[in-house]
């Protein structure tokens, strides 16, 4: 584990910062620890390519540019409403469901490139890498929802709900991207190399793109409607919409009136489902 020395000079073993603690609340502590350490070496190596940072916070501006006035223009919202404002939470939505694939794309890197058996080979938690990833992933994320939002500004768009709703949207949408960056782990530690990590794009373009951040389902034909309506995307944006005081369109369909308490529920189904099956599986890496 390592050493420190204290005034006098004499070794102590860094075992005795815990040695007060039970061994549940150790491996607690450690497994926090690890975690962390993972999180701040991911975060350095982004802070290090600036290219990456600029690509990941130019992509979602340029995005508004295009769907905001290139294609807003020949859009409407049903029952009436500026379609920008109907846009915007779409677009937040949007970026933080498109995330998971950088999320993928990432965890094939490192493990291609052995830093995922380096990891399986320190004595550190065993979740300590997927759960670092998480966070890291996570504080990237708020980063990427302040530029969105600070763009959004520009060209307009407010929040007419308030501090605290506007305050709880987008902890809705970091919510549902914090749900899908488990989705994006698992995915990684199960694709083999670099070049099928590069075809993850056409999982998370349909994912995101066929919900209600673009349109309301109930303009699309029957049968897309219905999958766009249950699609978590929709209900997270559905519920911000809401919460900002946007044009929401809200259709008949019981997820559509019940959209605040489904962007709750799907991302608590997601992680419950997908935390466990990518700690498993890195720990089955290479068996």
């Amino acid at each position: 584990m390592g050493e420190r020395r204290p005034k006098d000079g004499a070794p102590v073993s860094t075992t005795t910062l815990d040695d007060g603690l039970a061994a549940p609340e150790r491996r607690l502590y450690w497994a926090l620890a690890d975690g962390w350490t993972v999180a701040r070496r991911t975060l350095t190596h982004l802070i290090r390519q600036p290219a990456n940072i600029a690509w990941q916070l130019g992509f979602p501006i340029v995005s508004v540019l295009l769907f905001g006035y290139v294609f807003g223009s020949a859009m409407s919202v049903p029952g009436g409403g500026d379609y920008r404002e109907y846009l915007m939470p779409g677009m937040f939505g949007m970026t933080m469901a498109m995330g998971f694939m950088n999320t993928a794309y990432a965890v094939v890197l490192d493990t291609t490139k052995g830093v995922t058996d380096r990891f399986r080979s320190m004595p550190m938690a065993p979740s300590a890498p997927v759960t670092g990833r998480g966070l890291a992933d996570i504080v990237s994320a708020g980063l990427d929802l302040l530029v969105l939002a600070a763009t959004a500004l520009v060209i307009g768009w407010r929040s007419d709900g308030g501090f605290w709703a506007t305050l709880a949207a987008f902890g809705l949408l970091l919510w549902l991207r914090f749900a899908l960056i488990w989705i994006g782990i698992w995915i990684g530690l199960m694709t083999p190399n670099e070049e099928a990590a590069g075809n993850l794009f056409a999982v998370a373009f349909p994912f995101a793109m066929i919900s209600s951040v673009f349109v309301a389902p109930s303009q699309m034909p029957d049968w897309l409607g219905a999958v766009a309506a249950w699609n978590p995307v929709s209900s997270t944006v559905t519920a911000a919409r809401e919460l900002f005081g946007n044009p929401a369109a809200l259709g008949d369909s019981w997820i559509e009136q019940h959209a605040m308490l489904a962007a709750i529920v799907w991302p608590l189904v997601i992680t419950v489902v997908f935390v466990p099956l990518a700690v498993r599986r890195f720990q089955r890496l290479s068996r």
